[in-house]
């Protein structure tokens, strides 16, 4: 069997490739390979028996295509594997390869197959999500105190509803996303980050329903003025895929965030908050959270 695409309307077949799950990147969440595609990129995919091969086609930059590491219930493959693989598929690299996977097999080791390079726009971020739900200690003040003042401006006089994003609010979410990135310029630059992200999100909410996502919204008189995504990555972890809020309401974003930590991941211990994409100001919002770890990323070029 060759390389195929692969869509949203494949989830339940390509689900079980995805069972014990070992890497944390968000890049190896199922939602995330089916929901980033658009004009520039494509996701394909090739079943080996208990292996999914996952390789990215850029038409217009060609020299982008790669793969990812194979996603397996039962088995990851050795670095000398790997490089075979890779060989006899065509492809001269793979993209998101976890820190995890270098630490596991030993740098020196990789790199008697592979040149390594890292991709440090695309390190993820974590948090344990007892911190995220409870912000206690000094370090979460400033958040409480934003927190606080939003519950008596708007909770307090019963102005703010949360709700579970299901297929009657998808035209909503759509449309603050839309709002959402006309205030920050998603479209600015065709093929960008920010461009593909409000791209990727706009296929999860068209696809909520088979994707195994889960997701809350915040309404403000009526009108959705946040909401946020997410999904199982692995046994003690969830990602975080899409998290928006207007930001000219003061304390709503403190606010809706600590909500989706306490709805969106019961049982999880880690929250996964994905890249800052190296925008200065996400990083500065993610790192204000205080993350516990970053799993850093990695593109390895066959030798």
């Amino acid at each position: 069997m060759s390389f195929r695409p692969i869509v949203p309307k494949d989830y339940p077949t390509l689900k079980p490739f995805f069972k014990n799950q070992r890497y944390r990147l968000c890049a190896y969440s199922l939602p995330s390979v089916l929901a980033w595609r658009n004009n520039a990129y494509q996701p394909y995919g090739k079943q080996m028996g208990e292996t999914l091969l996952v390789s990215a086609e850029f038409p217009q930059k060609p020299e982008n295509r790669h793969l990812i590491l194979p996603v397996s219930p039962t088995s990851e493959y050795p670095p000398e594997a790997l490089q075979d693989l890779a060989i006899d598929h065509g492809f001269e690299a793979y993209w998101w390869v976890s820190e995890e996977y270098l630490d596991r097999y030993g740098r020196s080791t990789v790199s008697n197959y592979f040149e390594i390079e890292e991709q440090a726009q695309y390190a993820d971020y974590i948090y344990l999500t007892e911190d995220l739900a409870t912000l206690k200690g000094n370090r979460y003040s400033k958040k409480r105190n934003l927190i606080n003042q939003f519950q008596r401006e708007y909770v307090a006089p019963k102005r703010v509803a949360i709700e579970a994003i299901h297929r009657g609010a998808v035209v909503e979410c759509v449309g603050f996303l839309e709002k959402w990135c006309a205030a920050h310029d998603c479209d600015a630059t065709p093929g960008d980050d920010l461009d593909c992200e409000k791209q990727a999100a706009i296929n999860t909410f068209e696809h909520f329903d088979i994707l195994g996502v889960n997701g809350i919204l915040a309404r403000i008189d009526g009108e959705v003025c946040a909401f946020g995504v997410a999904s199982h990555l692995t046994d003690d972890m969830g990602v975080l895929h899409f998290e928006k809020a207007e930001a000219s309401i003061k304390g709503l974003y403190q606010f809706f965030d600590n909500q989706c930590a306490k709805r969106l991941f019961k049982g999880y211990r880690y929250i996964n908050k994905e890249s800052d994409m190296s925008l200065p100001g996400l990083a500065k919002a993610k790192k204000s959270y205080h993350p516990v770890m970053k799993i850093r990323c990695y593109k390895l070029i066959v030798r």
